[in-house]
């Protein structure tokens, strides 16, 4: 279970459809990316990393990420996930 915070719940919009990817590394921690599409056609994500009893470590969201497709926010997000995990490999 993780324990979402503030950046999240800012984030969250229920009657927007979003794509989710969850990885769950070797060393436990596990990363949420969310991509979305605003009803102003712009592409959005969020980011989550959390340990593994669902601490929240980093939740970041960048809403506009104007010229990118979902697949290009998802892997950009994803890159800067694995980036954060690597260089913080001492977080709980």
């Amino acid at each position: 279970m993780r324990n979402r915070g503030q950046v999240y719940w800012a984030w969250a919009d229920p009657e927007l459809h979003f794509r989710n990817f969850d990885e769950r590394l070797p060393c436990g921690t596990l990363i949420n990316i969310q991509v979305r599409t605003s009803k102003e056609n712009v592409t959005q994500v969020f980011l989550g990393i959390y340990g593994q009893r669902g601490l929240m470590l980093l939740e970041e969201s960048y809403l506009d990420c104007r010229g990118q497709t979902m697949t290009a926010a998802m892997a950009w997000a994803q890159q800067r996930a694995n980036g954060w995990v690597s260089g913080n490999r001492s977080s709980p």
